[in-house]
Parts: structure tokens; C-alpha cells; sequence
């Protein structure tokens, strides 16, 4: 009887490890997506200043020829 209820106190607390195991794999999957949506939306933002900057020297490239 003794053995027994060792044997069910040592299952508790194996499945509790086993729980948190699982609870830290999640977070880690969670984090690891944040961290790439991060960076596609630093990407996109990177392209947008490009394109913005790209626009700004060819509108003055276009206003220095309009004043010539």
C-alpha cells in the first residue's frame, strides 16, 4: 500500500514537469514568432523609407532640372 502511494505521489509530480516542459516549448514557439513578424515589419518598413527617400531625390532632381 505504501509502494503504491509513492508510486501515484512520484506520477503527480512527474506529469507536473511535464506540464511546464510544455508550457516553456509554447512560449518559446510564441516568441519566436513575434520575433519574426518583428522583422518582416522592420523589412517593410526599411522598404518604405527606401522607396520614400528614392522619391524625395528624384523630386528634386526633377525640380533642379525645372529650374534651369
Amino acid at each position: 500500500m505504501r509502494a503504491v502511494l509513492i508510486l501515484m505521489c512520484l506520477a503527480g509530480l512527474a506529469a507536473c514537469g511535464v506540464e511546464t516542459a510544455g508550457t516553456a516549448a509554447t512560449a518559446a514557439a510564441m516568441k519566436k514568432q513575434e520575433i519574426e513578424q518583428g522583422r518582416a515589419t522592420m523589412e517593410r518598413v526599411q522598404r518604405d523609407l527606401d522607396a520614400a527617400s528614392q522619391q524625395a531625390a528624384q523630386r528634386a532632381a526633377q525640380a533642379e532640372e525645372a529650374t534651369k
